[in-house]
């Protein structure tokens, strides 16, 4: 466990990883190339191809599954002579072998996917095989015995090994390192898509599920109407839901559209849930690591983005439960927030294994806080504990852990420049759309091809967000687009809510159903995609997939990345959305691509400027809202830290790799084995999530506690499993 360092020079930097050469080839094919062995089977190679390198074009699937090559693809000729044949076999060999030999050898003792199971999750099948690689045209087989071709024109190949189950050489696109090789910010973009309504239900992207429910407006009200309809299976059709709504081919094609990252919402409850909440708890968690697994299959990197908070911290329906905000808000909300921190720190714990570090580079660690309820004072007091409690478990600077993401609270982009000065590698995330912003939205956006096409919405979003991006990324530092979608109006099924009817009204019409749409239309679509892109420079499309509603139309499509590449108004190649805003004619600050060397974990990462840490260095803050007038702030009930933590397990393997490979226990730094919270025993809490005008308590409880609440991590002793 490390404190933040007081000086630059107590900076601990990881060794940075040994960039592979890039600039060989992505793709070797011959009409000699063998059909049945790989890299691997070479004497010359003693690892299990931990890395990404120069592919053969069919080998057996490191899953039990099998790669087919392309029926294309030619047969040696049969009358060539021995001698020729011979040279040709060496030039193979030296052109396959040797490159493979040299970028593959890099190993980092891994465990990978497409096929973890636990006990009441996604399993497989299957008998150890030499690891398998395939590019565009190659066929997947997945666990379950289906097929599908990987279609990627775009240089990316995955790797499925079993004997290397943890195994990063993948890349999803020649422009984007694999796995295993630095991401650079301020050079690499991200051209990512959100993996949305998955593990954490909304009503707008998983519709049949709330129709089959009247009444259900969150996934509390559907997890509560659920558990009372045994009859149709109770909780068990939500995991139904992890299991079906996103496949494994969802992951490739989104590798395969030229995407790099996915940015992953998942619950609290993949930990725990209390007895007073209905959630599907702990469920989830095992189709979470198989969606990251597929990830690192195809080369993706993830942002994890922890989506729900106890009590709630913005009262959406994507929060857990829509209403009330009682995340430092109101009599529950230390409490609350001291769970919540609890939940960061056993997800940081985790993702900091060297198993995932390379796939889960940024964690998102609260989603959209309502910062003008909470207020920016008690925010800041939360994100330097997080920050603190983060590093603790896996030290100060470059490679050691995630990025730390946090939201800009809907406050805009500069409020937040300065934030905690020296704070090691926190990126500030921002979600703009012009869908939630107040305005009427109907100016057309079917207006024309061409730079004509997309009326005012494309400059729009070029003036309104191209100059606020690439301002933040020197006044805060890296700063992305967590969310943006093709919803420049509110239309939408469910969009705002189970009980609003104003985004199914006769004007949203036409944007419920696609299949009405023309070519301009499409043409307007796509060019307000590109000019978003193209302002944003780092972002995430919210969201991959819209289910289909009850009448199976997909009934909000302007919110699906997938729909828009199936009907055209996607772009099929995210990079040509490069210089759109310069051809509309807005010409932006830009960003000359240098961060102060502390945010992104150089010298200085984690001295914290002293005056930040005088002004927001007590916890929990001095002051927070939702209480009465006259409330004594000491009286808040408060949790005690004596309860077992519950650590998140490691995937379990079939077939199981050698002993050799290690898998970890969910638990990065042995040394942190402070207890859990839980209630007080003999105290009486009000209800977590609705304490807003609960009564204010009059004495503290037990009367021997302390006059404030503690941070939630205090000492006690070892780390136990729960699940």
């Amino acid at each position: 466990m490390s404190s933040r360092p007081d000086s630059f020079a107590e900076v601990s930097l990881a060794t940075p990883d040994t960039p592979l050469n890039s600039n060989h080839p992505l793709w070797i094919s011959t009409s000699e190339t063998a059909t049945t062995s790989t890299p691997c089977d070479s004497e010359l190679i003693h690892t299990s191809c931990n890395s990404s390198p120069l592919l053969p074009s069919q080998h057996p699937d490191l899953y039990g599954e099998e790669i087919k090559s392309s029926p294309h693809s030619k047969k040696g000729a049969t009358y060539v002579r021995p001698v020729l044949l011979f040279f040709s076999a060496v030039l193979v060999a030296v052109a396959v072998v040797v490159p493979v030999y040299f970028v593959v050898v890099k190993h980092q003792h891994h465990t990978s996917e497409s096929d973890i199971t636990s006990s009441s999750g996604p399993s497989s099948t299957g008998s150890h095989a030499s690891p398998t690689y395939g590019a565009d045209g190659s066929t997947v087989t997945t666990s379950d015995g289906s097929t599908f071709t990987y279609n990627n024109p775009f240089g990316g190949y995955w790797i499925d090994d079993h004997d290397d189950p943890f195994n990063d050489g993948a890349r999803p696109n020649s422009w984007t390192p694999p796995l295993n090789e630095s991401w650079v910010w301020g050079t690499n973009k991200i051209n990512g898509v959100n993996i949305g309504g998955l593990f954490v239900l909304e009503p707008f992207i998983s519709p049949a599920l709330f129709e089959r429910y009247p009444g259900a407006i969150d996934e509390w009200s559907l997890s509560t109407l659920m558990a009372a309809d045994t009859a149709n299976g109770g909780l068990n059709q939500i995991e139904e839901h992890y299991k079906t709504f996103i496949t494994e081919q969802d992951i490739a094609e989104i590798a395969g559209a030229g995407l790099n990252w996915i940015r992953l919402p998942i619950p609290f409850w993949a930990i725990e849930k209390w007895d007073f909440e209905p959630f599907l708890d702990q469920v989830c968690w095992p189709y979470i690591l198989r969606v990251l697994q597929w990830a690192r299959k195809y080369g993706l990197r993830v942002n994890l983005d922890l989506h729900t908070i106890p009590g709630s911290q913005n009262g959406f329906n994507h929060s857990g439960k829509y209403g009330q905000i009682n995340f430092l808000n109101g009599v529950m909300g230390v409490a609350n927030a001291q769970r919540a921190l609890g939940y960061i720190r056993i997800i940081a714990e985790f993702i900091s294994q060297p198993e995932w570090r390379n796939v889960v580079p940024v964690f998102g660690i609260m989603n959209e806080a309502r910062v003008a309820v909470i207020g920016m004072d008690q925010m800041t007091s939360f994100y330097l504990q997080a920050h603190d409690m983060i590093r603790n478990i896996t030290g100060y600077g470059e490679g050691n852990g995630p990025y730390i993401a946090i939201h800009d609270g809907f406050q805009g982009l500069s409020s937040w420049a300065g934030f905690l000065e020296g704070s090691d590698r926190i990126v500030l995330d921002s979600h703009p759309y012009f869908a939630f912003s107040g305005g009427s939205n109907s100016a057309p956006i079917a207006t024309g091809t061409g730079l004509g096409a997309g009326g005012i919405w494309p400059t729009l979003a070029c003036s309104r967000w191209a100059t606020a991006m690439n301002v933040s990324q020197t006044a805060f530092g890296v700063t992305i687009a967590g969310e943006f979608s093709n919803g420049f109006n509110d239309c939408g099924l469910y969009l705002n809510g189970v009980e609003n009817a104003q985004d199914v009204a006769p004007s949203c019409s036409l944007f419920l159903d696609s299949s009405q749409w023309n070519d301009t239309m499409k043409a307007g679509l796509q060019q307000f995609a590109l000019a978003s892109m193209d302002a944003l420079q780092d972002w995430f499309f919210w969201t991959w997939k819209i289910g289909p509603s009850s009448n199976n139309t997909i009934a909000s499509p302007l919110w699906s990345y997938q729909l828009g590449l199936q009907q055209g108004w996607m772009p099929t190649d995210p990079r040509v959305a490069t210089g759109t805003c310069a051809a509309l004619g807005v010409i932006a600050q830009q960003f000359d691509g240098v961060y102060q060397p502390y945010q992104t974990g150089g010298p200085g990462a984690g001295t914290i400027n002293p005056v930040s840490v005088s002004s927001y260095g007590q916890y929990p803050p001095t002051s927070i809202g939702g209480l009465a007038a006259g409330a004594t702030q000491s009286f808040l009930p408060t949790y005690t830290s004596t309860s077992a933590i519950p650590t998140l397990p490691p995937p379990t393997f079939t077939p199981s790799p050698p002993s050799s490979v290690v898998i970890g226990n969910g638990w990065f730094d042995s040394s942190d084995t402070s207890l859990a919270v839980t209630e007080v025993a003999g105290c009486t809490y009000p209800d977590a999530w609705n304490a807003i005008s609960a009564p204010m308590p009059t004495a503290l409880c037990p009367p021997a506690a302390t006059a404030s609440a503690s941070v939630v991590v205090t000492s006690a002793p070892a780390v136990t499993a729960s699940f």
